[in-house]
C-alpha cells in the first residue's frame, strides 16, 4: 500500500430548521455550509511487504528471499544491506549498495565492485566477466570468479551488480567451489528477483514527488497575493487568465470572455465547477473580493494600482474614496463584467499577477497567519509547512482543469546550495548561479549534458532617488553611470554569465532597439560632467549611502565590483546599508534606503509597458527613485491606448531613450538562464517570465526508475 497524505472529505449537511405552524411554513434563516477544515499533511503507512522479500524503501529495491536461505539483515550503519547463509555455512553471501558517479557505465561499476570482492585472493581464474540481462529485463554485471585464499583452498566467488537511476546494488556469494552446484538454482532465483522500484523520499514514492530547494519567507505580506512582490504561490492560488509557454494568454478561472467593440467591457465567464481547496464553491463575489481586498487601503498592498488600476473604481477605493470598485459588476454566480478606463491591449496579461489571484473570504478572515493554510483554487494545495525544513504540497484532485501529472512537490528549505543537492540527487532542477557557469558549460563536465540554458527578460539595475542629492543633479547621474564600466563588471563579478544593458528592455522584449543610445563608458566624460554638476567635485558630494538587500555587513562580490568602480574613476566615498531581504520592498516603498538602490526587474507579461510604465511613470508605485518627467509621463500615457503595434512600440522606444538621457538609473545587465534539470523530468521550459505555473506541465519518466 502507498503512503499518501490524506485530507479529510467530511463535510457538514446543511440544516435548514423547517417550523411549520398551521397553514404558515416559517423557515429560519439558513445556517451557512460547513466545509472541511484545512489540510495537514500525514506521515505516510508502511507499505505491506511479503514476508520473503527484502523491499529497501530508500534505495528503491527489492530481493526476494528462498525459504531455505537464512537472511539477516546488518545495521543501518554497516554498510550491508543483508547477509546470508545457505546450508550449514556451506554459501555464504552479502547484499550492498555501491557508491557511484553519475557517468559511470553498468560495466565500470560492476568491474570496480568485483575488484572490490577479489582483494586478497591470488592467481584469479574469471569464468565469467559478462553483462547478462535478468528475466525481469533489468541489466546486470556478472562476474564469476575463483582464487586461492591460501596455498591449500580455494574460493570461488558470484558477484552481480545491478544499476539503475543512479543506485547500485551488489549480491555477492562466497564458497568453496564444490558447494556451489547444490545452490545453484537458489542463487540464481535470488539474483534474478531483483527489482528496482522508485525510492522514498521523505514517505513519498520517489516517481511521485517533484524536489526542489528553496527558503521561505516569513513576512505575511509577501505570503499574501495582494501585497506580495514577488511571483506569488501559483501552486495553491490562480486568477481569471494565465499564459502558456508561448505567452499566449489562456483561461484559468475564468472559462471563456468576451471584449466589447470598444475594447472597455470584459464579460468573463467562470468556471462553473471550480471549487477552493475545502471544497467551497468558487463564484464571482470571491473575484469582486479579493479585487477590492486589494484595492483597499488597509491591506496595504502597492502593487494593486500597477496591477489593477485599469479597472474603473480602483484608484477611488484606493485612496479611501469609496468602500467598492464600480467598474465590477457581478451578473450571476459565473457571470463578472469589469469595464476599465480605456481600450488597453495588456489588460489581460496584468490579471496574470498575483495582485489579481482568488483568495477565500473565510481563509483570510482566520487570522494573521491565515497564508499558513491557504484555501486557494490551484492546482496544488498546501498540506505541510515545517519552518526551516519543508513545504509539502499535494495535487489538488478535485482541479477544474487539466490535473498536473506529478502528485507531489516538496521544497526542502535551506538545505544547501543548489547545485551540490542537485549532484547529490537530492533535488530535481535548481538554477546555476554565475559562480558554477564556467563549470557547467565545459562539455567535458558530466552535469553539462542535463544543463538546459534560456535568455530571461530581466534588467539588473541601480536606481538614483533623484529627490536625495547628489542624484537631484542629472550630471551626477549621468557622471556615475558613465563611470561603469559593464563589461569588465560582467567579467569579473559575473564570470561572463550576463549581456551588458544599454537600456531598459532585455533583448528579448517586444520593443528592444538595437539602434538605442546608451550612455557608455567614458571614466574621462564622467569626471568632467561630475566637475561640471552644483557639487563640483567628488569632495563637494554628501554621503552617498547604498541600500541593497543583504544581511549584516556581508558584501557579494557584485556589490564591492560597483562600489570599486565608482571609487576609482570617480574618487567618491560610498558606503552599504543592508536590508533584511524579506522586508527590502516594505522598506523601499517606506523611504527607508539611500540614495543608490540596487534592484533588478524581469518581466511579468511580455510587454515594454511593463518596464517603462511600471519603473519609470511619475504616478508608479515601483517608482523607487521618485523620477518624474513630463515628457516621459506624456509618451506613456499614449502609448497605453494606442491600437496600432508599431506605433505603439515606437513610443515605448522613445520613452526608454529618454530615460536613459536622464539616467534615473544606471542599467547593468540582462541575465541568462542556466538551469540542471534530471534527466527523468519532462516538460521542462525555461520561462523569462517568473510567474509562468510550470510545474503544472512537468512529468516524470517512470521508466528511469524501474
Amino acid at each position: 500500500m502507498k503512503k499518501y497524505c490524506v485530507l479529510s472529505l467530511i463535510g457538514l449537511l446543511l440544516v435548514i430548521s423547517v417550523v411549520t405552524l398551521q397553514t404558515n411554513v416559517i423557515a429560519t434563516t439558513p445556517t451557512p455550509p460547513a466545509y472541511p477544515p484545512f489540510p495537514t499533511a500525514t506521515v505516510y503507512a508502511p507499505a505491506t511487504i511479503p514476508t520473503n522479500t527484502y523491499l529497501n524503501d530508500e534505495s528503491g529495491f527489492s530481493i526476494i528471499i528462498p525459504d531455505n536461505v537464512k537472511a539477516i539483515t546488518s545495521a543501518p550503519d554497516s554498510g550491508i544491506f543483508q547477509e546470508y547463509e545457505l546450508g550449514n555455512n556451506e554459501v555464504l553471501g552479502h547484499l550492498f549498495p555501491v557508491s557511484m558517479q553519475a557517468e559511470e557505465t553498468l560495466k565500470e561499476v560492476g568491474k570496480k565492485t568485483r575488484d572490490y570482492q577479489a582483494e586478497g585472493l591470488k592467481y584469479l581464474y574469471y569464468i565469467k566477466d559478462e553483462e547478462i540481462v535478468l528475466p525481469n529485463g533489468v541489466r546486470a554485471w556478472y562476474s564469476q570468479f575463483q582464487g586461492y585464499v591460501t596455498d591449500k583452498y580455494t574460493v570461488e566467488v558470484r558477484v552481480t551488480t545491478v544499476i539503475n537511476a543512479g543506485r547500485a546494488v551488489t549480491l555477492t556469494f562466497y564458497a568453496l567451489p564444490e558447494y556451489f552446484p547444490a545452490w545453484n538454482k537458489t542463487i540464481n532465483a535470488m539474483r534474478d528477483s531483483i527489482k528496482f522500484t522508485a525510492p522514498l523520499v521523505m514517505g513519498f514514492p520517489r516517481n511521485e514527488v517533484l524536489i526542489l530547494e528553496g527558503g521561505e519567507n516569513k513576512n505575511p505580506r509577501e505570503n499574501d497575493p495582494a501585497t506580495t512582490h514577488g511571483s506569488g504561490d501559483n501552486l495553491v492560488f490562480n486568477g481569471l487568465v494565465t499564459y502558456n509557454d508561448r505567452f499566449e494568454i489562456m483561461p484559468e478561472l475564468a472559462a471563456s470572455w468576451n471584449i466589447s467593440p470598444e475594447g472597455t467591457v470584459y464579460t468573463f465567464n467562470l468556471q462553473p465547477n471550480a471549487v477552493f481547496h475545502n471544497g467551497k464553491p468558487f463564484t464571482a463575489q470571491d473575484v469582486v473580493y479579493s479585487w477590492e481586498r486589494a484595492a483597499d487601503s488597509d491591506t496595504g498592498s502597492d502593487t494593486v494600482m500597477t496591477y489593477l488600476s485599469d479597472i474603473i473604481g480602483v484608484k477611488e477605493m484606493h485612496e479611501g474614496k469609496t468602500e467598492s470598485i464600480s467598474g465590477l459588476k457581478i451578473i450571476d454566480d459565473h457571470t463578472l463584467q469589469v469595464t476599465i478606463d480605456a481600450p488597453k491591449p495588456y489588460f489581460l496579461y496584468k490579471l496574470t499577477y498575483p495582485t489579481a489571484y482568488i483568495v477565500d473570504r473565510d481563509n483570510v478572515e482566520t487570522g494573521a497567519e491565515w497564508f499558513r493554510t491557504p484555501n486557494g483554487t490551484g492546482t496544488y494545495r498546501l498540506m505541510r509547512w515545517d519552518s526551516m525544513e519543508k513545504m509539502i504540497y499535494q495535487r489538488f484532485e478535485d482541479y477544474f482543469g487539466a490535473r498536473p501529472a506529478i502528485p507531489n512537490v516538496v521544497f526542502t528549505l535551506y538545505t544547501g546550495e543548489g547545485i551540490r543537492l542537485y549532484e547529490s540527487g537530492s533535488i530535481d532542477f535548481t538554477y546555476v548561479g554565475s559562480h558554477d557557469v564556467q563549470r557547467v558549460t565545459d562539455t567535458s563536465d558530466p552535469l553539462n549534458k542535463e544543463l538546459m540554458t534560456g535568455v530571461d527578460l530581466c534588467t539588473s539595475y541601480v536606481v538614483f532617488d533623484v529627490t536625495k542629492p547628489p542624484f537631484d543633479d542629472v550630471k551626477v547621474r549621468q557622471a556615475f553611470s558613465m563611470a561603469f564600466d559593464k563589461q569588465k563588471y560582467i567579467e569579473v563579478a559575473l564570470n561572463n554569465a550576463a549581456l551588458p544593458a544599454k537600456g531598459l528592455y532585455p533583448p528579448a522584449l517586444p520593443g528592444y532597439n538595437l539602434e538605442l543610445k546608451g550612455l557608455g563608458y567614458d571614466p574621462e566624460k564622467a569626471r568632467q560632467l561630475l566637475k561640471e554638476s552644483k557639487y563640483g567635485s567628488p569632495e563637494g558630494l554628501p554621503e552617498i549611502i547604498y541600500t541593497r538587500g543583504g544581511y549584516g555587513s556581508y558584501l557579494s562580490a557584485r556589490v564591492t565590483a560597483q562600489i570599486q568602480m565608482w571609487q576609482q574613476n570617480l574618487g567618491v566615498t560610498i558606503s552599504v546599508h543592508n536590508l533584511e531581504p524579506e522586508k527590502m520592498m516594505d522598506e523601499i516603498q517606506a523611504g527607508n534606503h539611500g540614495q543608490i538602490i540596487s534592484t533588478g526587474w524581469c518581466a511579468d507579461y511580455p510587454d515594454p509597458e511593463n518596464f517603462a510604465d511600471v519603473l519609470f511613470h511619475s504616478g508608479s508605485e515601483m517608482n523607487n527613485g521618485n523620477y518624474s518627467n513630463p515628457e516621459l509621463d506624456k509618451i506613456l500615457e499614449m502609448a497605453r491606448v494606442e491600437p496600432d503595434v508599431t506605433k505603439r512600440l515606437n513610443l515605448y522606444q522613445q520613452a526608454e531613450q529618454i530615460i536613459v538621457d536622464d539616467a534615473p538609473a544606471l542599467f547593468l545587465t540582462h541575465s541568462m538562464s542556466y538551469m540542471l534539470v534530471k534527466p527523468y523530468i519532462k516538460g521542462y521550459k525555461i520561462s523569462p517570465i517568473s510567474t509562468f505555473p510550470g510545474i503544472r506541465y512537468l512529468w516524470m519518466d517512470e521508466s528511469y526508475w524501474k
